[in-house]
């Protein structure tokens, strides 16, 4: 990898080049409509890794784009409240009721209780199961018309927020065909999703039907571009609308008026491979742990708009620091002789998160100074999602929203860091953790609640199958004098909405 400088000063050239997929997606995007609104174009940091299926990270962006909808939404706080549900109680540990709204899907159909048992039925079966279901078993059964009861396989209290989770949109009957599921217009959103171009662009167009009102932009004009300085220079000149992502090094260039920085909930931590490899020792995680520097990467990459690394759970989720307990059950670092006998490790991350490639090179560099040898590999998260899964890097950089699945960690805990998680990059399989886990899952006072979720943060830290780097905080950007309705989200469920337009 080059230099942090070096990789600086060339950027901008090859971001020329990037930007000419942006001027073939947002040829439109000067049109308006009939009553004078203008499209929107944004530019995104992920491409569709999985054709735009629900059932992975690509439910995200539909979610973000104001495509999808589940029976609940979470406000700022994290509570549910309602969207194609109107209402629901809990009939009893297990069971709960929910009552539709009066809605309609964008291909016409209506939104029933079969529709809804279709699409949660079809996600309990996914292959790779959803994130948010990885702690527990969901099953819908119509009760009537518009009323679906679901039941769980033990007690959730965090069944509403749960549905929240994109992965758990409801879509039409349309969707689900020769055994694939397709959103496009088959959602409830505000926006309808009407073209894909794989992993470049993707069209939008208004939801005239849409059971929350009809959305001020008639369309949005999507740009897939993983270079953060490329998304960047897209906004400076005026490209596009709004642009995801803003990398660290370009919000100063921008200025205050383009730059929006938030807290979130994000924390970018490096994962190291417990099941095989040099990190299976565990003395060899520990050596990774002491060797990282949290402080030195958010002064050399963030710029300051970082946070050091406190734990899993860092500042976006408030209270997490008055529970925090010291990391049980850690092995006493291997030696740095130890180390420099072991073979040569391979640490990995993705380009899509501008800052993570610099990351790595600092990681390097200090896991050097210990004794280790690292070669890098660094490419588009799509092309390496993967392998990394599959365990098949000795570390992998990510940066992980903690609150994403359920608006609670334990959600986040399950599926990283427990032997059935279907998130575990760390491949760690360890009775401590899932019994810890567990417990917290089952708890439903939210004050014990947290204290047990602290608790498992530290069972999952004396493991050191992840090392916390830094917490990041969110730079989105528009131009706030003329777009308005952007949504500043911790959880990152939400961007563009149907409020969002250009003034």
């Amino acid at each position: 990898m080059p230099t942090s400088r070096n990789r600086r000063t060339t950027l901008p050239v090859i971001a020329a080049a990037l930007l000419l997929p942006l001027a073939a997606c947002s040829s439109s995007g000067g049109s308006g409509s009939s009553d004078g609104a203008q499209r929107l174009r944004v530019v995104m940091a992920f491409p569709p890794a999985q054709a735009m299926s629900p059932y992975g990270d690509d439910a995200v962006t539909l979610s973000r784009l104001a495509v999808v909808e589940g029976l609940t939404a979470l406000d700022k706080n994290g509570t549910a409240k309602p969207a194609l549900a109107a209402s629901w109680k809990q009939d009893n540990p297990t069971t709960w009721t929910f009552t539709l709204r009066d809605a309609v899907f964008q291909d016409g159909a209506k939104v029933d209780a079969d529709a809804v048992v279709r699409s949660l039925t079809a996600a309990g079966k996914a292959s790779p199961l959803p994130r948010v279901l990885s702690d527990t078993v969901i099953e819908a059964t119509a009760a009537g018309a518009d009323t679906v009861r679901i039941v769980t396989d033990e007690a959730d209290p965090l069944l509403p927020q749960r549905l929240a989770n994109p992965s758990l949109t409801i879509l039409s009957a349309g969707a689900y065909e020769n055994g694939k599921v397709n959103p496009a217009g088959h959602a409830t959103g505000p926006f309808t999703l009407t073209d894909v171009k794989g992993a470049v662009a993707a069209t939008l167009e208004r939801n005239t039907d849409y059971w929350g009102g009809k959305a001020k932009a008639p369309g949005v004009d999507v740009t897939f571009v993983a270079d953060g300085t490329a998304r960047a220079n897209a906004l400076r000149t005026k490209a596009v609308d709004v642009a995801e992502y803003v990398p660290i090094s370009q919000a100063s260039l921008l200025g205050d008026a383009y730059v929006h920085e938030f807290p979130s909930a994000r924390t970018n931590g490096l994962s190291l491979n417990t099941e095989r490899g040099v990190f299976a020792d565990p003395a060899m995680r520990a050596a990774a742990r002491e060797a990282i520097d949290s402080k030195a990467l958010v002064d050399g990459v963030y710029e300051g708009r970082a946070d050091t690394a406190q734990g899993l759970l860092g500042p976006g989720v408030a209270w997490a620091a008055d529970k925090r307990t010291a990391p049980t059950g850690r092995t006493p670092a291997a030696s740095r002789a130890e180390v420099a006998r072991t073979k040569e490790i391979v640490l990995a991350t993705y380009t899509n998160r501008p800052e993570l490639p610099e990351v790595a090179t600092l990681v390097q560099q200090q896991l050097e100074k210990r004794g280790f040898t690292v070669r890098q590999v660094v490419r588009d998260y799509a092309q390496m999602e993967a392998d990394a899964f599959a365990g098949k890097y000795d570390g992998f950089i990510q940066a992980r929203n903690t609150l994403l699945d359920a608006a609670d960690p334990v959600s986040y805990l399950a599926s990283d860091f427990t032997c059935d998680g279907s998130s575990n990059i760390s491949q760690l399989c360890d009775e401590r953790v899932d019994t810890a886990v567990g417990k917290a899952a089952a708890l439903t006072g939210t004050d014990a609640r947290h204290s047990a979720e602290m608790t498992a943060e530290a069972a999952v830290l004396g493991t050191d199958a992840l090392v916390p780097l830094v917490h990041e905080r969110f730079v989105q950007g528009y131009d706030e004098a003329r777009v308005e309705g952007v949504a500043l989200d911790p959880m990152e469920r939400t961007l563009i909405t149907a409020d969002t337009r250009v003034g």
